[in-house]
């Protein structure tokens, strides 16, 4: 059977507040993935019992995003405020006492105190729900044996309409139990293996390999739901306050460690004196000829600079234009070097043209919260300056990995001759296009070049990929060739987990979304994305998966990980397809709104399509019975990917 869909939900009101808290949910998705599953799906909940029954009845009702099984933990004891089976019960429509006993049975093994757990497990329409424990043993304790000889995947695929005549069969054959330790102290080193590889074995002959691809055809939704929810953000780190913070997320809340301004300062350009000094003749002081923590002396002012401090005993400001220069200071050659009289015009009430302090910001205000982009507009960058921060906590920016594969590619800076068989070869296009997107973006990128279609050449690749950098990217090789490599090597070289191999979408139907066990990676396990080899599919790819996998692993809010998608009117006809498809566009900016209009021919292999592109149209689907394609006028969403244009005023449209 394909592989399940997971959703967990953590119930637990310190865990609420504080994630960090949450050992469970975590350990619950990694066994899950582990198995060959993918866990979709996964929140935190306070114990409140109407927010638990809500949020399994949403989860379970959603047809558009469906959950297989629903595992919760945490709130089935005896505690005043354990409600968990209270709140899912009243749902149940099928209740499965076997699966119960089951698991009081494994936990009751090892303690008697397994006997105040009150575990309730059924089914919510084709959705199995099943409450485990809190404690991170009981969990592992109750899944080996929820997982064991199949029992689960026997259970699903029933519940889904199945016969469980796979499940029937393996376990007949003698291959569906849990699997055997042997513990035997051998030194030689084992790739750890996941538990379900679904790639051809490339050292077979090529006629053995697949006809019909063995990943499931998962929506564009669910494999941006995957990729989220599989990815946790990088490591906080301080770094000084330059220029360079763009990009990064603040990893903490940033609090003015003093008043800004500290002291009285002036807001124009003018002239300090005292608010009783009435219209007349003044001497003019200034910071070389006046200490500015003596007191100004009678018929004097003192020149000031905008954002200048005052010095003692003045209380207010005089503009420039205020005031008639009367006599000067002249030099040792006589000619004029410095103002010596003023005459003021007016006199100034206190206060005028003056900044008190704090006016700006008072000490120990919030003037940046944890989770704020530092964007690359200044704001941010200035704003800590502004209050005088030399280093601030942000979540370290990934680095990126890239390289191509495939025989047939050349370098364009240093090509090397192909064998001489006729055929001069094609120049690597992604790599460079792709290196433009992330540095523009401000990433570090870690070129691997072009790798041959061998697999020690992409075991030795991905190897130095992944001790040079937090994600990989790779293109090409995710098809259905026999020169394709990437699946294969992932799940039987490095004991991978390809949590996606094929997303109902145009362009990019192989893209592959998976992870590798590592001790270099602060999670255990790396993330890398393999996007088809023709350069428009390998871009599209790029904008819709991969930069909200860059922005979640640098910290970004969950609500900015995706870019901008607004409502454009198509200038256009777009030919509909089965599946959603992203129409290169160039979107102005007119009086009557945004427009888009097509940038040409859309083929996969096509990379002009995305010059001078700024916008992805989303087309929906071809529905049986409906329109075959959006006419010229009509509305669409559109994933923006660089700056908007204004739509030229004399152009007809």
């Amino acid at each position: 059977m394909s592989a399940i869909r997971v959703g967990v939900i953590t119930v637990s009101d310190t865990a609420s507040v504080d994630a960090a808290a949450d050992k469970s949910g975590p350990t619950i998705q990694e066994i899950v993935r582990q198995r060959g599953h993918g866990c979709v799906r996964s929140t935190i909940l306070p114990d409140d019992e109407r927010q638990i029954r809500e949020t399994v009845k949403n989860w379970c009702y959603d047809v558009e995003n469906t959950v297989d099984w629903i595992i919760s933990t945490g709130g089935t004891g005896f505690g005043v405020r354990d409600r968990t089976p209270e709140a899912i019960a009243p749902l149940l429509e099928r209740e499965a006492a076997g699966i119960v006993h089951l698991l009081l049975a494994e936990s009751l093994k090892r303690t008697p105190l397994a006997a105040l757990s009150r575990p309730v497990a059924g089914t919510v329409r084709n959705t199995l729900v099943v409450t485990l424990p809190g404690s991170v043993k009981a969990v592992k304790e109750n899944l080996e044996a929820l997982f064991a000889n199949g029992f689960i995947e026997h259970a699903i695929d029933l519940i889904k309409g199945g016969t469980g005549k796979q499940v029937h069969a393996a376990m007949g054959s003698g291959h569906g139990g849990a699997p055997h330790h042997h513990h035997h102290h051998h030194h030689d080193h084992h790739v750890p293996q996941p538990r379900a590889i679904l790639s051809h074995d490339p050292s077979l002959p090529v006629y053995t390999r697949h006809r019909v691809s063995p990943y499931p055809q998962i929506s564009l939704e669910d494999a941006l739901n995957i990729i989220v929810n599989e990815i946790q953000p990088l490591g906080v780190v301080s770094l000084p306050v330059t220029p360079a913070l763009a990009g990064n997320i603040l990893g903490e809340d940033v609090h003015a460690p003093q008043n800004v301004p500290s002291s009285k300062t002036t807001s124009v350009d003018g002239y300090a004196l005292r608010s009783s000094d009435p219209p007349g003749t003044y001497k003019v002081l200034t910071s070389r000829t006046h200490a500015l923590a003596d007191v100004l002396p009678e018929r004097s002012i003192f020149r000031i600079n905008t954002g200048g401090p005052l010095p003692a005993g003045t209380d207010t400001v005089i503009m420039v234009e205020d005031t008639e220069l009367l006599s000067t200071a002249k030099d040792a050659d006589g000619q004029d070097a410095e103002e010596k009289e003023v005459k003021t015009l007016v006199q100034v009430p206190p206060g005028d043209n003056i900044r008190e302090p704090g006016s700006d910001v008072h000490k120990g205000d919030l003037v940046l919260q944890r989770g704020e982009v530092l964007t690359g507009l200044g704001g941010e960058v200035g704003t800590l300056t502004f209050v005088g921060r030399k280093e601030v906590k942000v979540h370290r920016k990934p680095v990126v990995a890239i390289l191509s594969t495939g025989n047939e590619l050349l370098d364009l800076q240093s090509p090397n001759p192909l064998p001489s068989d006729g055929w001069g070869g094609i120049w690597d296009t992604n790599r460079p296009s792709l290196q433009a997107a992330l540095e523009g973006m401000g990433y570090n990128v870690v070129d691997l070049g072009i790798v041959a279609d061998d697999i020690d050449a992409h075991v030795k690749a991905i190897k130095q990929g992944l001790e040079s950098a937090d994600l990989l990217l790779t293109t090409g090789g995710t098809s259905m060739g026999a020169s394709d490599l990437l699946k294969p090597v992932i799940e039987r070289q490095f004991g991978g987990t390809v949590h996606f191999g094929r997303v109902s979408m145009k362009p990019g139907k192989p893209t592959t979304f998976a992870s590798i066990p590592t001790a270099q990676g602060e999670h255990g396990r790396k993330f890398m994305f393999a996007l088809p080899g023709n350069p428009a599919s390998a871009l599209v790819t790029f904008y819709v998966f991969v930069i909200p996998a860059l922005r979640k692993l640098g910290g970004w809010p969950g609500e900015r990980c995706h870019l901008p998608r607004v409502r454009v009117k198509l200038s256009d006809a777009m030919r509909l397809d089965s599946r959603v498809e992203f129409h290169r566009v160039i979107v102005r900016a007119g009086e009557e709104g945004l427009r888009a209009t097509s940038t040409g021919g859309q083929r996969s292999s096509r990379v002009a399509s995305l010059s001078g592109a700024n916008g992805l149209v989303q087309l929906p689907t071809k529905r049986e019975g409906g329109p075959d394609r959006l006419e010229a006028g009509s509305y669409a969403d559109a994933v923006i990917i660089g700056e908007l244009y204004m739509s030229d005023p004399t152009s007809q449209t």
